[in-house]
This record gives structure tokens, sequence and C-alpha cells, in this order.
């Protein structure tokens, strides 16, 4: 994919000037918002359905929208950067964003409410990856990138534990805040952004594919999949609807191949589909998050409709599982460094299904040190040794001129993850939240279990060369 031009000299020294920091706060503040938009909605969903009158099922749409959103047109998005240019994109999905928030906070419908998640979803899609490339051309190359890279990356690192505190305070107020509370932050963003946001010249390829076809195709069959997954509780496996659904999705899956195959510029190169170690860091990262989602899913209706907790000590409750990435984010670079990708992955991915398994064990009746808290510990461990490796683990074998769009691949992987196990998890409890807890653990330690032989997996040495062969190993 042709990315956006940079040639020329590196930028100078940076000065780091109030206006750099201002340019920085903003780059950082929407990564914050970002990250905490599916973790924002988790401690609010019960109240949610309580209030709409909407089950387990329903209300999941809340996260896995997001996740559609984000991961299901994260490709589109990156292409869509590369025609138009970032900064006409990233302040058009900040004000795009903005609205969906404020929407969010003003309907009751359930169909309404699902479409502004997926928008916002689309959105983080624009923006995440293009601040990211912002800072790499607006702060010099060494120690002053290095910095504001630091502040970037914890700011997304600290976005998930933000969201579960806003959420369990917010939630206190009414559901509502916790959707609409974005709108005046992003567009206080947007006001700063406009000022400070760096112009860029798009080098656009000729003729400009957007490939809009491929997007609709491919998001189209994620969202039939989890309406499908989402109406077993009603229809059962074999109701109509959820036959119909699980075949829109393969037709709309198989036609995403063949546009995709005949096009001049595909979204997804099929030389990154065939890289090992792209695909098991894509798999292991699926998997992580997509079962701590479904885990989460689990324990907020437990805590909240089983024993009754408040949305705040609900929220407080699940921070063991997210404060440790957020408080060791700076020194994830280092522990790579000193002990590998491969062997940081084997270890962190193994530990959470640990967790789930121990949950699956334990009673919802259980004092909540005994019961939840080592789960948590273990997750919030398996995060904090995978997180980053497998980030790095993801684009490590991809020549330099596609990391990008391997990193997007590997994002749309993870958002997918989420999307998929977040509704499955939420069919299991809606049949009956105590008796379906533990075939949503079940599931969810299954999913675990599918990460750990991914990370498993890249332990193996890599197989000899014969003489005179040059094929590499992934």
């Amino acid at each position: 994919m042709t990315s956006l031009r940079t040639t020329g000299p590196s930028p100078a020294p940076t000065a780091w000037t109030p206006r750099m920091w201002a340019l920085l706060s903003v780059l950082a503040g929407n990564m914050l918002i970002d990250a905490l938009e599916v973790s924002v909605m988790a401690v609010a969903m019960p109240s949610l359905g309580d209030d709409l009158d909407l089950r387990p099922a329903t209300t999941q749409w809340m996260m896995s929208g997001f996740a559609i959103g984000f991961g299901g047109l994260m490709l589109f998005g990156s292409r869509v950067v590369v025609l138009l240019g970032r900064r006409r994109v990233y302040l058009t999905a900040l004000l795009a964003f903005a609205a969906a928030s404020l929407v969010a906070g003003l309907v009751s419908s359930p169909e309404l409410l699902v479409a502004t998640r997926v928008v916002k979803g689309f959105c983080a899609a624009l923006t995440a990856p293009v601040g990211l490339a912002i800072i790499t051309t607006a702060f010099a190359e060494g120690p002053d990138r290095d910095r504001a890279v630091s502040v970037y990356t914890l700011f997304g690192a600290s976005g998930f534990t933000a969201g579960l505190v806003l959420s369990g305070l917010l939630t206190q107020a009414g559901w509502r805040w916790t959707l609409v509370f974005p709108a005046p932050v992003v567009v206080a963003l947007f006001a700063v952004g406009l000022r400070l946001i760096p112009g860029d010249r798009p080098d656009p390829p000729r003729p400009r594919v957007y490939d809009v076809a491929g997007a609709v195709t491919f998001t189209g069959s994620l969202l039939a999949l989890v309406y499908g997954i989402a109406a077993v509780p009603d229809t059962g496996r074999s109701g109509t609807r959820v036959v119909e659904a699980f075949a829109l999705a393969a037709v709309l899956a198989v036609a995403h191949v063949l546009i995709e195959r005949a096009s001049r510029a595909p979204l997804l190169r099929a030389s990154l589909v065939a890289n090992g170690m792209l695909i098991r860091s894509a798999l292991g990262a699926a998997a992580l998050n997509g079962s701590y989602l479904g885990l989460l899913f689990v324990l907020t209706f437990q805590m909240q409709s089983v024993l009754g907790w408040g949305p705040l000590r609900t929220a407080l409750a699940l921070l063991p599982a997210s404060v440790p990435l957020a408080v060791t984010a700076l020194w994830s670079g280092r522990m790579v460094r000193r002990f590998g990708v491969a062997r940081l992955i084997a270890v962190g991915l193994s530990l959470p299904p640990l967790g789930y398994g121990w949950c699956l064990w334990q009673s919802p009746e259980r004092p909540y040190s005994i019961g939840t808290l080592p789960a948590l510990v273990l997750v919030g461990a398996g995060f904090v040794l995978a997180f980053a490796a497998l980030n790095v683990s993801a684009t490590a074998g991809v020549a330099p001129a596609e990391r990008g769009l391997a990193g997007a691949t590997y994002q749309t992987a993870v958002q997918l993850g989420a999307a998929v196990v977040i509704a499955a998890t939420a069919a299991c409890v809606t049949a009956d939240v105590p008796a379906g807890r533990p075939a949503a653990l079940a599931l969810v330690t299954g999913v675990g279990l599918v990460g750990a032989v991914a990370g498993l997996s890249g332990l193996r040495p890599a197989p000899t060369a014969a003489p005179g062969s040059t094929k590499r190993s992934s």
C-alpha cells in the first residue's frame, strides 16, 4: 500500500515548546479516548439493559459494535488515510466521533445505539494509527521521538483502566453519561488540533482505489456473524434467524474474497496472509483480547445482577487485570529486549487460561479475594508479559514497506476477536445469568487456550534450511 509521502530530510531536533506539548496532548488524549471506549461500556451494560429492558445478548452490541467498526474497517481506514491525507482524515474523524457520542446519549433505540458504536469504532480506526504517524514526522528521530512515543503509548495503555473507573463513576449518575461524555472532550481536542495538526500532502496511486466493496462485504460478514451468535438464545442454534444470519455471513465472506482477488489494489496483501509470525501473533492477540473482554462481560453481570454490587464497586473490583499493564507500559520495551518476544508471548498467553479456569472452578458466591481476584491477577500478568511482545512480533518478520499494513492487519484481528467472543459469551449468559456462567466461562477458557497454543508454538526452533536453499522461515 502506498504511504503518505515522507521523503526529504528528517525533522530537525525537536524543541519542546508549549506548541509541541499541546500537539502531543491532542494526539495522546485522543488515543486515551479510543482506548477507553470498550471498557467504559463494560460496567454500564447491566444498567443500560435494565433501563431499556434489553437482555445481555443485546446489550453486548455496545461493546462488540465498537469492535466491529474498529476492526472491520481498519484496513479500509488505512486506505482512506493514504488517499485523502492524515490531517483531513484525523480532524474529520474527531468531529464524527463527537457527533456519534452526542447522538448516543440522546436516543433509546437499540439499533441507533449500535449504529453510533460502529461509527465510533470506524473513527477510532482512522485516528489511532494516524496519531502515531503524525508523531513520527513531527518529532525528530532519537530521544525526542522516543519520549513522545512513550507518552502516547502510556496514554493508550492507561485507557482501558481509565474507562473502567469512569464507567463506575458515570453509571452511578446514569448510563447515558458513559456514552455522551466523550463529545465535549473530543470537540476540545478538535479545536486545538485544528491549529496544531500538521498539514501533509498525500501521494496516492493513480487511479485511486478505495475498495469500498471489499470493506462493505468484510464488515457486513462480521455484523451478520455477530447477529447470528446473539440470536441463538432467542431461536436456538437451528432457528431461522440464526441460519439466515450465518448464511449471509458466509456469502459475504466469499464475496469479499472474490472481490479482493480481482482487485488491482486489495486491502490485504496475500504475502501478509502467508506470514507465519504475523498470523501467530494476530491469533494470540485476538484470543487474549477476546477472552479477557468475555471474562469482564461475565463478571460484570455476575457482580451487578447476581451479587447486587453497584457500578463503582464493580469497576474497582475489575482493576487488578488492567492496572498492571498501565503501570508497566513504559518498561515493556526493556522486557522485550531482555527476554525476547517468543518467551514473553508463550508465558504471557499461558497465564490467562489459568485465571479463567480458576473462575470456572469457583462458585460466584465465593469471597472476591479467593474467587475472582486471583484470576484477574493472572490475566493482568499475562497482559504485562505478552502485550508489547505481540505487537513487536506482528511486524518483526515483515518488510519495512509493509509494516504499516501488517500493524493494521494485526489490530483488525485483535478487534475481531473481541467482537466474536463477546457475542458468544453474551449468548451463554443470556440463557440465565447464574446457569449461563459456567458455559460462558468454559467458552472464555477455551478461547484463552487457543491463544496459549499459538504462543507456545512460537517457541519451536526454526527449521534448518536445506543446503543451497534461500527460503526463509517465518
